[in-house]
C-alpha cells in the first residue's frame, strides 16, 4: 500500500512538473560563458537603462548593481533623467546618478568604465542624452531586455520579448548561473518590484505559470510583497488624487463607437495641481476600467522638452499598441503597453491620435 501511494505521489508530481515548468534556461552555454568572462574581466562597470525610467528599469539596474557588488565588483548606476518619486524607497536608489542633473560626474565615470550592462532597452537611442557618452566608450556592452526588435549594438545581447519584464529575464539568468539561491533580500526586492510594475501588479502580461515560480523563489528570500505593492501603488498625495479626478471628469474623451478613450494633460495643468515627478504614472490604465474599452491613449506634454508630447498607449486582448505606436507616434513597446513621442502642439497630437484610432477602427470596433 505504501509503495503504491508513493508511486502515485511521484506520478502526480511528474504531471505537475510537466504542466508547470520550474524555471527556463534562456541562455545558451556560450552566452553564459561570455557573460561570466565579460563580468570577471571588468574593474569598473556602468549599469544604465532607458530614458524616463519605470519600475522595471530601476528594479533591473539596481538588482544587477547589487549582484555585481556582492561578487566584489565596482559599479556605477546611471539613468538618463529623473525617475518617479514613488520608486525612491527601492534599495540602492541613493547611489543612482541622474545624468541630466549630474552630467560631469556621470561623464567621468562613464569614461572610466571597462564594461556596460544596459538593461530594459532595445535601442541605444532610448538612452537619450546618455547615449553619446555610453556609445562613445568602446568598452564591451551587455544588453539585458524584453522589448521587441532589439538593435544589434552590444557584444552580448540577452533579449526575451516573451517574458513579462527585464527583471524576469534576470531571474531566469540568475537561476541558470546558479545564483538564485544566493540573492540578498535587496536583490530579490528589486527583482520582484520590477516584475510587479511591468505587469500592473500582475494583472496583464503575466499568464505564464513560470512567472509565479519566479515569485515563489523571490519570496523565499524574505521579501514583503504586500509592502512592495503599497510602496509603489499606494503613494498618492492629495494633489495627485485631485489631478486624477480632473483628468477623468474634464479631460477624458470617450469614443464609444471605437471602444477607446483619449486623455490629455498640459504642463500648465500640471502646475495648477502641483504635480510632482511620477504623479501621472498609471493614469493611462484607468479608462480601461470602463466596460467595453479596448484602447486608452494618454497624451501629456513633456516637462523637460518644450514642444514635445509624450504618448502612452494601453490596450486589452489582442489590440496591437506597439504597431500603432510605431506607425503614428515614433515609438514602440509591447502589444498591450507602448509609448511614443510627437514633436508638436497638444492640439496636433490629438489630431494624430484621432487619425491613428480611425486607421485601426476595424480592430477597435
Amino acid at each position: 500500500m505504501e509503495d503504491k501511494f508513493s508511486d502515485s505521489v511521484c506520478s502526480s508530481r511528474r504531471k505537475v512538473l510537466i504542466l508547470f515548468p520550474i524555471m527556463e534556461s534562456l541562455l545558451y552555454e556560450n552566452q553564459i560563458e561570455q557573460f561570466r568572462q565579460l563580468v570577471s574581466q571588468s574593474q569598473q562597470t556602468v549599469v544604465c537603462c532607458h530614458v524616463n525610467p519605470d519600475g522595471d528599469a530601476i528594479g533591473s539596474i539596481l538588482a544587477i548593481a547589487h549582484c555585481l557588488r556582492r561578487w566584489g565588483h565596482k559599479v556605477t548606476v546611471v539613468v538618463p533623467n529623473p525617475f518617479p518619486d514613488f520608486l525612491n524607497w527601492m534599495p540602492g536608489v541613493d547611489e543612482i546618478l541622474v545624468y541630466s542633473k549630474q552630467v560631469e560626474e556621470s561623464k567621468s565615470l562613464i569614461e572610466q568604465a571597462d564594461l556596460f550592462i544596459i538593461a530594459d532597452l532595445n535601442d541605444p537611442s532610448r538612452l537619450a542624452d546618455l547615449s553619446e557618452s555610453v556609445m562613445g566608450n568602446p568598452a564591451p556592452k551587455i544588453m539585458i531586455d524584453h522589448h521587441l526588435d532589439p538593435f544589434d549594438f552590444c557584444q552580448l545581447s540577452i533579449s526575451h520579448p516573451e517574458l513579462c519584464a527585464t527583471c524576469e529575464v534576470l531571474c531566469h539568468m540568475l537561476w541558470q548561473l546558479g545564483e538564485i539561491d544566493k540573492l540578498t533580500i535587496e536583490e530579490a526586492t528589486c527583482l520582484y518590484a520590477g516584475m510587479m510594475c511591468d505587469t500592473g501588479g500582475f494583472i496583464y502580461a503575466s499568464n505564464r505559470p513560470v512567472i509565479y515560480e519566479c515569485i515563489s523563489l523571490l519570496l523565499a528570500h524574505g521579501i514583503d510583497k504586500d509592502k512592495i505593492y503599497r510602496n509603489v501603488f499606494w503613494t498618492s498625495t492629495p494633489n495627485r488624487m485631485k489631478l486624477m479626478g480632473y483628468l477623468l471628469h474634464v479631460k477624458m474623451t470617450v469614443l464609444r463607437k471605437m471602444n477607446t478613450c483619449i486623455m490629455t494633460l498640459t504642463n500648465e495643468e500640471r502646475r495648477q495641481f502641483g504635480s510632482k515627478n511620477g504623479d501621472t504614472e498609471g493614469f493611462v490604465n484607468l479608462p480601461l476600467q470602463i466596460l467595453g474599452m479596448r484602447l486608452s491613449v494618454f497624451l501629456n506634454e513633456d516637462t523637460e522638452h518644450p514642444g514635445v508630447v509624450k504618448v502612452s498607449l494601453r490596450s486589452v486582448d489582442d489590440f496591437p499598441c506597439n504597431e500603432m505606436s510605431a506607425r503614428f507616434f515614433n515609438g514602440g513597446g509591447h502589444k498591450n503597453a507602448s509609448g511614443g513621442r510627437l514633436q508638436c502642439s497638444m492640439e496636433e497630437a490629438v489630431r494624430v491620435a484621432q487619425k491613428a484610432i480611425q486607421a485601426y477602427s476595424a480592430l477597435l470596433r
